[in-house]
């Protein structure tokens, strides 16, 4: 699929000509239209605008995403060879930097640096317990039900599918909880790629910074003392940026995920009736997710390492390509032709694919599996309380994330309060204050 270039269009040239802007307004609506849009006009590759006068690839082939993730060869994770930073297209405080910018970390490096890298954040994310850790999410997941239980309506996603990844991250960073609303809010921000995700970037590394010192000199049983102790022997500064990764990488996909699959059981009439009835599983209707309204819609980014013809497009050395997850899960050669997905599929690139797949996808699913579980037990007769046409999503290239997700239900009395059963530091015995992102 990739070959020699042949001699390639100058800069500024119509190969990149009335490119689509992937930023802004655009990105608010039903972008599943836009990129079928792309598919028809270009390929399984559609030049792009990141930002005005950026340009970049978004790839939307199936096949072609999957031979970018396991083509270092060809296809670098190395944001250094970013031509257009190289050439000063790119603002030194563009927004964009945040989540494109070098960081020494697993998504950022290739080959043995990779290796390393991915062994240290593999191994120390293997060491949750996975049954620990759903019932810290059911305990806390019924704790903020129990607080909109008696209004019989809520705002799903600030009151519920931000809270519960909110929580989680703090209890495995060993955070304080006080520090967690400051946190998520970076996130958020740096995500979205706006005006402020500069700031948030530096908000983020603040936090994480100062908690790696500490755990420097005292160690917990939490994520940053297990990466700290890792036989790789990271840094403290690889250290910390790792963990913006991981928590960047896990946060805010669960939440959109929680909240997009809440959205499918509430449109979806016939998918709930199965799930209710027990002809589908909740897992089923977070696979169907997963194919149809990935929490992460694209991904950046890798780099070509030479000139070369790729997805019937002339790619330059230092070309930004970007992995569009959803478009390529919507590639009609994977597709069934029925347009149902088959239980149990999950050959989907929500989480990418090839060496860099999503080391937090397991954590990621107890989450959204135990809240939207939870929720519609407590809730069984939830609705949307506005017509589906004004649903609207976050204006982020890269996340797939609803603003808001309103719903009624009948009023309930909080559940009886659930025995504390220690374990890991993590694992809360009190339930925090419920706090929305700002």
């Amino acid at each position: 699929m990739t070959a020699p270039n042949s001699p390639l269009p100058p800069s500024g040239c119509p190969a990149h000509a009335g490119a689509t802007p992937l930023y802004g307004d655009v990105l608010t609506g039903d972008t599943h239209a836009l990129y079928e849009d792309l598919r028809r006009r270009h390929g399984p590759l559609a030049p792009i605008e990141l930002e005005p006068g950026v340009p970049a690839w978004l790839v939307l082939g199936y096949q072609e995403l999957l031979e970018i993730t396991r083509n270092e060869e060809c296809f670098s994770h190395d944001s250094r060879r970013w031509r257009a930073v190289r050439e000063g297209r790119v603002r030194q405080n563009s927004p964009l930097m945040p989540m494109m910018g070098y960081r020494p970390t697993l998504l950022h490096t290739d080959g043995p640096t990779h290796r390393r890298f991915s062994t240290a954040v593999s191994e120390s994310l293997a060491r949750i317990d996975l049954h620990q850790l759903r019932g810290t999410v059911d305990q806390l997941a019924n704790h903020l039900i129990d607080a909109i239980a008696p209004s019989g309506h809520a705002e799903l996603v600030t009151d519920y599918a931000q809270q519960l990844p909110l929580w989680v991250a703090s209890r495995l960073l060993g955070l304080p909880d006080e520090a967690a609303p400051q946190l998520i809010a970076a996130i958020k921000s740096l995500v979205d790629s706006g005006a402020d995700a500069q700031a948030a970037n530096q908000s983020l590394q603040h936090i994480l910074g100062a908690l790696v010192q500490d755990r420097g000199v005292r160690r917990g049983d939490d994520l940053p003392s297990w990466l700290l102790d890792h036989p790789a022997q990271l840094s403290a500064v690889e250290v910390m940026h790792h963990l913006a990764v991981i928590i960047v990488a896990g946060n805010g996909p669960a939440a959109n995920w929680t909240a997009n699959t809440i959205r499918l059981l509430l449109l979806d009439i016939r998918f709930r009736s199965n799930v209710a009835g027990g002809r589908r599983t909740i897992d089923a209707a977070l696979d169907e997710v997963l194919w149809r309204d990935a929490p992460v819609q694209n991904f950046p980014a890798r780099y070509a390492t030479r000139d070369l013809h790729f997805g019937g497009q002339n790619i330059r050395s230092g070309d930004a390509l970007i992995l569009g997850l959803s478009a390529a899960n919507h590639d009609p050669s994977v597709q069934p032709p029925d347009g149902q997905i088959v239980p149990g599929n999950r050959s989907h690139l929500a989480f990418s694919a090839g060496p860099h797949t999503c080391p937090a996808r397991n954590p990621a699913r107890v989450i959204a599996h135990t809240a939207v579980n939870t929720l519609i037990h407590r809730l069984p007769d939830i609705e949307l309380s506005v017509g589906a046409q004004e649903l609207a999503y976050r204006p982020s290239p890269w996340a797939r994330a609803l603003t808001a997700l309103p719903v009624r239900f009948t009023p309930s009395q909080p559940a009886p309060p659930a025995v504390a059963t220690g374990g890991s530091p993590w694992e809360s015995e009190t339930t925090p204050p419920s706090y929305a992102w700002t």
